[in-house]
């Protein structure tokens, strides 16, 4: 993705705006859209994380929550 963010800046000023500015700024709004998009899907995360209910330390939570979940508990 960063790749083709980096071809669209370059070939918009070095090739593209020679015919048609207007094509150059376009191209460069979409390559200005793409590294925020890259960070969003690199940072996705499966279904299965429990990244927001690790366990507490506390057991009555901890199995409150995998009976919530329908995890067992070892």
């Amino acid at each position: 993705m960063m790749g083709t963010c980096l071809a669209l800046f370059v070939l918009a000023w070095g090739v593209v705006r020679l015919w048609s500015v207007p094509v150059a700024v376009g191209m460069c709004v979409v390559a200005m859209v793409i590294p925020p998009l890259a960070a969003v899907v690199a940072n996705r995360r499966g279904p299965d994380d429990r990244w927001w209910d690790d366990p507490s330390g506390d057991p009555q939570s901890d199995e409150w929550w995998d009976e919530l979940d329908g995890k067992k508990r070892r």
